[in-house]
């Protein structure tokens, strides 16, 4: 199963794939969870975060 993201807390989410023929069959999304150094509390440490947390600016990367 996919890490969920550190700090929206999004992680994967579970529905049905349809076919033309109305089959359902059972399928999973998964969100896009990068591995980043951020600074948390002044110092850098490795989270998992999503990619839509890093490019809204709730994350401080660590360079």
């Amino acid at each position: 199963m996919a890490k969920s993201c550190e700090v929206c807390g999004k992680s994967a989410t579970f529905g049905n794939l349809v076919s033309h023929s109305n089959i359902k069959t059972s399928r999973t999304w998964l969100p896009n969870v990068q591995t980043v150094r951020a600074i948390v509390n002044g110092r850098p440490q490795r989270l998992n975060v999503c990619t839509r947390c890093l490019r809204s600016g709730k994350v401080k990367r660590a360079l």
